[in-house]
């Protein structure tokens, strides 16, 4: 039975995972298309996006370092409402952001406008660099305040008992201690940076900014080349192998981190003196800044009757909201978006966590590499597992349905779930697995029944997450839908592309909203757990 077990998961993940990579290498080196791209511009786009995503990698880590630092670490005020500001950019889709911040920095708009002459015109390498950076840096948050929760407090306190001031501290016992953790930001940001398609298209593109992410679209999009599927297949084929050092090099610095120890007691805060207050103040000025900035100029151009009109009491106007709640192509992006989203959740839920159970709890010399072929399409550029399932989809006529977008889903989506459950999955004692066989059950049974068991919470946060993230996205689907089966992210894109800029706003407020409040209701369950934890 446990063989057979094993033999369908490497069916499933061979069918999902493997498949549409597959295609996308064995199409390109079906012939020779790099003449082809080098005239449609290949060494600028690959520039383009490989300074592009370095230069923004390295903003991010520095910023999100600097602020997981500064909010988890020292003794600011109020540092539960400066972790939900800096956090903001992280639940809201970066192509969202854009369109936001396009209102407050594009030609003849926000503040450009409001002071008669340019302030900043965010169209451009700069601006894609900036956007790439702002909605990265949270997730370098996330993985080094974990990081520093994890450090030995008497290390540092043996630090500063010998004399050392707090950026001694900092500089030679904290960072040292977290290299690992910054190496796995820096890869995460930087693949994910790489492959970003919204911000490219939305800010580089109008300044004919080109990355890889963008001309594979192009190329599909436009017919511009014979042959598209193969000539973006070819740039797939680079953008998988650097995706594949990817999630290896993160695989083996994550197994580094995890034997590192953990800190049992409550982390060391440095006690910052006289500057608390000056830091606090640029602290809450930042994340005020990157929350309210953007919601303010969606909320002043889905206000704005039209362009050229001036925003006053008299002439504003929620009409754009209606309109867009009750526009066709609005509604049905939302049901699909509902449907595909909801439904990816079930099945990435139980598929994660079918996989995570075989990959921790069984041994085996393939768990490995079962684990790290499920990881490889979360750390894989959306346009490329687009491009495999659009190769499927036409060779096996699924295409134009909203099925060959769900396959995609569960091919870019499981990963989130196999992460969320491989921790307590392996934290769990043998003890009760074996209490379980000496009661009478078989293996299979024993492990779903204690170790399986106690994993299905975080089976159900992972798959409560892929469902927020998939009714949003753009990327992954952005290739794969046709008339009836477009999604809410691509309805949102393609409002801003025609130039309906009242009504994509209103759209994107609302992603904006939507995101913000999830983030309110989970740091409010997070704040109230740990202070019944502390009881």
């Amino acid at each position: 039975m446990p063989s057979l077990f094993r033999s369908g998961m490497w069916l499933i993940a061979a069918g999902l995972f493997i498949a549409p990579l597959y295609l996308v290498v064995g199409l390109a080196l079906g012939g020779n298309q790099i003449p082809v791209l080098i005239e449609q511009g290949l060494g600028r786009a690959a520039w383009n996006s490989f300074y592009s995503t370095l230069v923004s990698s390295i903003f991010a880590v520095i910023v999100g370092t600097l602020g997981a630092v500064v909010v988890e670490r020292t003794t600011i005020k109020g540092p539960h409402i400066a972790r939900f500001l800096l956090l903001s950019p992280l639940l809201v889709p970066p192509f969202v952001g854009a369109i936001a911040w396009v209102q407050l920095f594009g030609r003849n708009q926000g503040f450009n406008a409001l002071f008669g002459h340019p302030i900043w015109n965010i169209y451009g390498a700069d601006g894609v660099i900036f956007l790439l950076t702002l909605h990265a840096y949270p997730i370098v948050y996330v993985i080094m305040a974990a990081a520093l929760r994890k450090i030995p407090r008497d290390l540092e306190l043996a630090a500063r008992l010998s004399g050392a001031n707090t950026w001694t501290t900092l500089r030679t016992v904290t960072l040292p201690l977290v290299r690992p953790a910054l190496l796995s930001a820096f890869t995460l940001t930087f693949v994910s940076n790489l492959g970003d398609f919204g911000i490219p298209a939305l800010i580089g593109s109008p300044a004919r900014f080109e990355t890889l992410a963008t001309m594979v679209y192009r190329f599909v999009e436009s017919g511009t080349v014979p042959n598209p599927l193969q000539v973006v297949s070819t740039i797939g084929v680079v953008l998988l192998i650097m995706g594949i050092i990817a999630v290896v090099a993160d695989y083996l610095v994550a197994n580094r981190a995890a034997t590192s120890g953990t800190n049992a007691s409550a982390p060391l805060r440095f006690d910052l003196g006289r500057a608390t207050w000056p830091l606090t103040m640029c602290t809450w000025a930042a994340g005020l800044a990157v929350t309210l900035l953007p919601i303010g100029g969606l909320i002043y151009r889905a206000l704005l009757p039209a362009p050229g009109v001036p925003l006053t009491w008299d002439t504003m106007t929620f009409r754009h909201f209606a309109n867009t709640v009750q526009n066709p192509r609005v509604v049905d992006g939302f049901l699909n978006s509902l449907l595909l989203s909801v439904t990816a959740a079930v099945i990435c839920g139980l598929l994660g966590w079918l996989i995570g159970i075989l990959v921790t709890r069984t041994r085996s010399m393939d768990n490995t590499l079962l684990t790290l072929v499920t990881l490889l399409p979360s750390a894989l550029p959306g346009l490329i597992v687009g491009v495999g399932w659009l190769i499927i989809g036409r060779y096996t006529g699924t295409y134009n349905t909203r099925w060959i977008i769900l396959l995609a889903y569960l091919c870019a989506y499981t990963a989130t779930v196999l992460q969320a459950v491989r921790a307590p999955l392996k934290g769990t004692p043998i003890a009760m697995e074996e209490a379980a066989r000496i009661s009478g059950a078989g293996k299979l049974r024993a492990i779903f029944d204690t170790s399986g068991a106690m994993a299905v919470p975080a089976a159900v946060s992972g798959a409560v997450l892929v469902a927020v993230t998939a009714i949003r996205e753009l990327t992954v689907s952005v290739l794969l839908i046709a008339p009836g089966t477009t999604t809410l992210g691509v309805q949102l894109f393609n409002l801003q592309q025609a130039g309906n800029y009242n009504q994509a706003s209103a759209l994107a407020f609302m992603f904006t909203a939507t995101g913000l409040i999830v983030l309110i209701l989970a740091s409010a369950g997070l704040s109230r757990g740990t202070a019944a934890a502390r009881r």
